[in-house]
């Protein structure tokens, strides 16, 4: 009902960009929210971004202005571009999504940064 599926992960190097996409199995403005999430091997999942209903844009402090998150209602997707990588953006990323009280996690995409 809520499957969410992430792709666009990969190897690249500091400074490049990648692109991530989260499509859904329903209509995305459906949701209350769809969110960005990372979370890096031995750390505690972390907020990136999300894009409300209504088009609302939130982003961690520590990532504005290099990540973007965006949307495309009639392909029902959620990206999200990331600009200029760090080795620390190194993680496993994963998108979220909120309907009423049901929350749906898509089963992530590995982004790696290493030269």
């Amino acid at each position: 009902q809520g499957q969410l599926v992430e792709s666009g992960g990969g190897l690249v190097q500091p400074g490049e960009s990648l692109r991530l996409s989260c499509s859904a199995s329903r209509n995305i403005l459906s949701f209350s929210g769809i969110g960005w999430y990372r979370q890096a091997p031995g750390k505690e999942r972390e907020f990136v971004a999300s894009i409300s209903r209504t088009g609302s844009m939130y982003y961690a402090d520590s990532l504005k202005g290099r990540f973007t998150v965006s949307r495309d209602a009639a392909k029902n997707t959620v990206y999200l571009q990331m600009n200029s990588l760090k080795p620390e953006d190194t993680a496993m990323y994963y998108c979220k999504a909120v309907i009423m009280s049901a929350i749906y996690w898509g089963q992530g995409t590995q982004v790696t940064v290493s030269s």
